[in-house]
């Protein structure tokens, strides 16, 4: 019976870096992987492959839309579906790869298997069984479904059989707007897909910005991609080439139909606890699911923390992570934090959407008084050379402080941008401290510090 300080159950986001800093902190770490290879969903089906589709169907687009305005003649590109699969497949094994050559870099061994843990301090894989001071669960979440609705990752597909369909679809329903759906419906819309996004609510990507997802949906919109609104969908019906879905208007509780040679199923994702054997622990679990945890990751078992998708909070890769680095310090006894008020989204479509920090309508809820500086990259010498005008920057300050609560943009290079107010949030700066910063020229950067001086006293450029 191997004995560690440390063992993580999961290798995505979360349980890898955890297991690192762990191992750098000078604990003995185990990480538990039942796949082929480390990285978890991210990696190997989710965000990684995800953002390789994203940008080789971008350049498609730009081929085909703006190369010639640029003086870049010839015939476009055709799509060899295969090639672009083996792309993908390529940018998965350097990833994964490199997972395992920081596991042998640090000594964090690699228990290959099924992982559960049968009481404190041990945990079973396969017959084996081994002993640790502390266990954290990072084991991640998996693709949710709905009533009504069976996946069978051909034609009905969650975000994991999206990315390895056989053919480029014909037509493409897309069951949710929010990242997962309105990502992968991009790629597949760029690819020449008719894709149709079928969703419940009456805006895109719930709980953003209210301006951003009006500005989103009509920008995808233009981009081809129909948007069916307020709409239950009841049942899907598939046979091995086709699938029927049908669905329900809210508003007048009329029915309808809608055929299509693939339906993806993005209607988000739920924890992925099977087979740990939590029941028998007696752990405490939330309503929805989820492990209860305090304000030091610990669950209500001594000795067994959870971090990542199996808790509370918003489900992406860096919260995870940044959740594993603060879990690893407090199991080494030192004192891991995280800022979750400082905790970026972004999608990654084109144009990019990024958000940090509080939007105007939870200020309003929470009555707090605000004020709003936004830029359109309309005014961006750079982005109207990259044929990139699209979209703005919003900045949110209270009103009294100057203290930026919050940013908002859609444009490009987004998920970049966001970061300069992440970091000027962490450290409680004001929106004038970002304006009174020098932005090199030209950069896409520079409609943020116009955002920050509309803060004030108003932009230069617009």
């Amino acid at each position: 019976m191997a004995s560690y300080d440390v063992i993580i159950i999961g290798s995505g986001p979360g349980g890898y870096v955890c297991a690192i800093r762990c191992a750098q902190l000078g604990l003995k770490v185990a990480c538990v992987e039942g796949c082929d290879t480390l990285g978890g969903t991210c990696l190997n089906v989710g965000c990684i492959p995800s953002k390789a589709l994203l940008h080789a169907s971008h350049m498609l687009h730009e081929a085909e839309h703006n190369f010639a305005a640029m003086g870049l003649k010839g015939k476009s590109p055709t799509v060899d579906w295969k090639q672009m699969m083996s792309y993908k497949e390529d940018t998965i094994g350097q990833n994964t790869k490199g997972i395992e050559f920081l596991f042998k870099k640090n000594k964090v061994d690699w228990l290959k298997g099924w992982g559960s843990i049968p009481e404190a301090g041990r945990v079973k894989v396969g017959d084996e069984v081994h002993e640790a001071k502390n266990i954290i669960i990072a084991s991640g979440s998996e693709p949710a479904s709905l009533p009504g609705v069976e996946v069978d990752e051909k034609v009905v597909v969650t975000s994991t059989g999206a990315l390895e369909l056989g053919k480029v679809p014909k037509k493409l329903v897309v069951i949710g707007a929010g990242v997962i759906g309105l990502e992968l419906g991009s790629v597949y819309a760029r690819l020449g897909t008719e894709v149709t996004v079928v969703e419940f609510l009456d805006v895109v990507t719930p709980g953003m910005d209210a301006e951003i997802q009006k500005t989103f949906q009509r920008t995808l919109k233009k981009q081809g991609l129909t948007f069916v609104m307020g709409a239950a969908v009841q049942k899907t019906e598939a046979t091995k080439t086709r699938a029927k879905v049908h669905y329900k208007m809210r508003k007048d509780d009329s029915e309808h139909v809608i055929e299509a040679d693939a339906v993806l199923v993005a209607t988000g994702r739920k924890p992925f606890t099977e087979g740990l054997g939590l029941d028998a622990l007696g752990l405490e679990m939330s309503p929805r699911g989820q492990i209860a945890v305090n304000d030091k990751w610990e669950t209500s078992v001594k000795g067994i923390y959870a971090i990542g998708d199996v808790i509370d909070g918003p489900m992406l890769a860096h919260k995870a992570e940044d959740e594993g680095m603060a879990a690893a310090e407090q199991v080494a006894g030192k004192h891991g934090h995280v800022n979750y008020g400082v905790i970026p989204g972004v999608i990654y479509t084109h144009p990019e959407v990024a958000n940090v920090g509080a939007t105007e309508e939870t200020l309003k809820d929470e009555g707090r008084a605000y004020k709003v500086g936004k830029f359109s990259f309309m005014g961006n010498g750079r982005a109207k050379a990259n044929f990139a005008g699209d979209g703005f920057v919003k900045i949110i300050a209270d009103k009294e402080t100057d203290r930026i609560l919050g940013a908002h943009i859609i444009g490009p290079a987004a998920g970049d941008l966001i970061h300069e107010i992440c970091v000027a949030m962490e450290f409680g700066a004001s929106a004038e401290d970002l304006a009174m910063t020098c932005h090199a020229h030209p950069t896409y950067s520079e409609a943020v510090r116009e955002a920050a001086l509309a803060c004030g006293d108003g932009p230069i450029h617009m």
